[in-house]
């Protein structure tokens, strides 16, 4: 249920996240015996709060009484966390609904998505203080995406300013181990902030190399804002200014304020034109972002008596072209739609994920947190985006093998931005 001052707050929220499959250090978790809470009451718990609140009462055409049914004896059976944990993800799974999932404390996004919803949530914080009596949302990590291809862990996303990016490491590295041991996303680092830890890459085929990276506490809180900030520049080509930022997490107003700080006032503020990557990470994005670039209104121009003058203009009328990718889900796919529809400018890339419903958090027994989806989404009043997505004006498809780096997607968009400029 939720309360009246609970959904002033998901209004808010309903700049949604969009939970997906591609996430921070990777999907997979470790095998943990099972401790604390028995599997069979996180169960019954996780089955009875989506009853009690998913968005659709008819559990989008699947009978979720026999789905309780079906997978009630495995999960009670389950020798592991990681075991029970993946099979009520099965379950949620076959809502076949994003927005729905479970999330243990042995994978990135269960901090992300506490730090997205608990400065939002004085109910939840009062929850966490015993998860986390510093009062931080944090773990140790490096800082990276990976995806599984073929059996393969490949590094699909590096945040920027991360000790992932810092260490040298590149999209397109295969993972091959950690210290010897197989990748975990937050147990390979867990414990060791401020220590080198070595990890076995292979960059190219048949090539493996060993690079030290050094993890540091991630502040889940903070951690998006700082690789947004650590992204933007202005790349200078042909003898134009290409501004670009990667907004890896659109979820709060600080995102946007920061943007619009940088193209007003900040280091973009000179581009000829924008490149706005909105690729993996999370949505959230508020109604208002796209504001910027569809409003008018008058500048303001300042003389001071030595004659210098400067003038402020608070809309962004130069070029701007979106890079999205089937990691970018959510409010973020609402904004690619917002540009094609309004013609504010091209979108480049591959097809969006298609995951445009609104989720809640629910702090279960043993501190796993399900993320619920709780109400349905439509844009333009009839425009469901929810299993659809978006496709690109421009199509640059992008797998992440060896890549040794190279971004064509990014790459693209800036050569599409040049040619936008008069």
């Amino acid at each position: 249920m939720l309360y009246p001052y609970q959904m002033k707050r998901f209004k808010l929220l309903i700049t949604l996240l969009g939970v997906g499959i591609v996430l921070l250090g990777g999907l997979f978790l470790a095998e943990l015996p099972i401790k604390g809470e028995p599997p069979a009451k996180i169960f019954t718990e996780v089955w009875q709060t989506v009853n009690d609140n998913f968005y659709d009462s008819k559990f989008n055409g699947v009978d979720w009484q026999a789905l309780k049914q079906k997978y009630e004896l495995p999960v009670t059976k389950a020798n592991s966390k990681e075991e029970a944990a993946n099979l009520i993800n099965q379950m949620l799974g076959e809502l076949k609904t994003s927005h729905t999932r479970l999330y243990i404390p042995e994978e990135p996004a269960y901090y992300q998505v506490l730090g997205i919803f608990a400065p939002r949530n004085p109910d939840l914080q009062q929850q966490l203080k015993n998860i986390f009596p510093q009062g931080k949302i944090e773990y140790s990590g490096i800082g990276i995406f990976t995806k599984e291809i073929n059996g393969k862990k490949f590094i699909s996303g590096v945040l920027d300013g991360s000790p992932a990016a810092n260490a040298g490491l590149l999209a397109g590295d295969r993972i091959i181990n950690v210290e010897g041991r197989p990748f975990k996303p937050v147990q390979s680092f867990e414990g060791k902030a401020g220590q080198n830890v070595k990890m076995k890459i292979e960059r190219s085929p048949n090539t493996q190399q060993e690079i030290t990276v050094t993890p540091k506490m991630l502040d889940a809180t903070t951690m998006f804002l700082d690789a947004m900030q650590a992204s933007t520049q202005i790349i200078e080509r042909n003898g134009k200014k290409i501004g670009y930022v990667h907004i890896w997490s659109y979820a709060g107003d600080q995102y946007q304020e920061q943007l619009e700080t940088d193209l007003f006032y900040g280091r973009l503020r000179a581009a000829d034109a924008l490149v706005l990557d909105l690729r993996d990470g999370w949505g959230g994005a508020p109604l208002s972002a796209l504001n910027i670039y569809t409003a008018t209104g008058p500048s303001i121009t300042n003389i001071r008596r030595d004659g210098r003058r400067w003038t402020d203009i608070a809309h962004w009328h130069k070029p701007v072209v979106m890079i999205v990718n089937e990691g970018s889900r959510s409010a973020k796919e609402i904004l690619a739609y917002g540009f094609q529809q309004y013609n504010i400018g091209p979108v480049i890339g591959a097809k969006t994920a298609g995951a445009v419903v609104a989720g809640f958090p629910f702090l279960m027994p043993d501190n796993s947190l399900l993320y619920v989806a709780v109400a349905d989404v439509y844009v333009d009043e009839n425009k469901r985006i929810e299993g659809v997505g978006i496709t690109p004006d421009i199509e640059v498809p992008f797998s992440p093998e060896y890549t040794q780096g190279a971004d064509p997607q990014k790459e693209r968009g800036i050569q599409v931005a040049i040619a936008a400029i008069k």
